[in-house]
């Protein structure tokens, strides 16, 4: 009973200091603002940056509930905001708003300084020229004090890239190939294939992916009717037609989980001392799985490419592995041997 009493002491005088209770109420009051105060501004750039934006996707965005984002839009409209539309449907900004540039903030500069190093890198000639112009507005808007941050920083940062680009003579393919996707209409291509047979092909473009230092089109074939992978660089021609897509497609990751070629189960056993260097090669051959044993790893590949292309990677490290199926690729394997001591000799 004393214990109780103690500690009911012990609170009571702790509250009653009301310098306390002030100092602790205007700190939490501060807090509630700044929260409130981060969110509706970021709500303000959701706004900018999309057609439509829908009160569900903003409370999960910022994990707050959607009554919570009826109180913050209501706070925009407020302050002169014309934003359109109701609880349920949607709020987008009336169409020709202009709002004052936004302010980024140091993190966000040095981002995207990184970006466009990645980008002189990585990107295709075609979206090159469109980035630069991109980079050069948002640089406009930038206040001195972070144009002379990127201007201090930029020289500092740099991507090595040691695969040479390949010489793509048509302007704006990729642009071209993405507003074939946005419009839905068919293209018409002339593609030079591996073994450099020229073909002319209607494909329906699914979207476009970056693999092994080559940009790819995930396309339906009108030819094939089936599924098909082009490498971009490998395209002679390319013509944009009013022709609608035969169909609905989904996202492209739906389809390059897709395959149309014969695959050929294959097990190997190897060396963990060399499992480090193919960690990324290993993708490109068709890798499933793989599970750590005493003698080593055991890896499972479902490949297409057994008869040239799989040989050819695994001699890169075949002193290192054991094949444990299929019988086959052992005998391929040491054919390209023979054949390599043949050459030496």
């Amino acid at each position: 009973m004393n214990k109780d009493l103690n500690i009911n002491k012990n609170k009571v005088n702790l509250c009653d200091d009301p310098k306390k209770i002030d100092r602790f109420a205007i700190s939490n009051m501060n807090d509630h603002y700044l929260k409130k105060l981060d969110r509706v501004t970021a709500i303000l750039t959701q706004l900018q940056s999309k057609p439509t934006v829908r009160a569900q996707d903003l409370a999960a965005k910022f994990d707050v509930s959607i009554r919570t984002i009826y109180r913050d839009v209501k706070t925009l409209e407020n302050a002169g905001i014309p934003i359109i539309g109701e609880a349920g449907n949607g709020y987008s900004l009336m169409d020709g708003y202009k709002l004052p540039p936004i302010m980024f903030t140091k993190e966000e500069v040095l981002s995207f300084i990184t970006a466009e190093k990645l980008m002189q890198k990585f990107s295709h000639q075609s979206l090159g020229a469109h980035y630069q112009i991109a980079m050069e507005k948002v640089r406009s808007v930038l206040r001195n004090s972070d144009k002379n941050l990127i201007q201090n920083i930029e020289k500092q940062i740099d991507v090595y890239n040691h695969h040479t680009q390949s010489d793509n003579s048509i302007k704006n393919v990729i642009p071209t190939i993405l507003e074939s996707i946005a419009d839905k209409t068919q293209l018409i291509i002339e593609y030079k294939t591996v073994d450099s047979r020229v073909t002319n092909r209607t494909i329906e473009a699914v979207g476009i992916f970056f693999e092994f230092n080559y940009w790819y089109i995930m396309a339906f074939c009108t030819m094939r009717k089936d599924f098909r992978q082009f490498r971009v660089d490998r395209i002679q021609q390319i013509f944009k037609t009013q022709n609608p897509f035969s169909q609905e497609y989904g996202q492209i990751n739906d389809y390059r989980r897709y395959s149309n070629g014969e695959k050929t189960r294959v097990r190997l056993l190897v060396d963990k001392k060399i499992v480090g260097h193919i960690v990324n090669s290993k993708r490109y051959y068709g890798f499933i799985e793989e599970k750590e044993t005493e003698d080593g790893i055991e890896m499972t590949f479902d490949t297409e490419w057994i008869k040239e292309g799989f040989p050819r990677w695994l001699i890169t490290f075949a002193d290192y592995a054991t094949i444990l199926e299929p019988e086959s690729l052992k005998v391929k394997l040491k054919n390209l041997v023979e054949n390599i001591s043949k050459k030496i000799d």
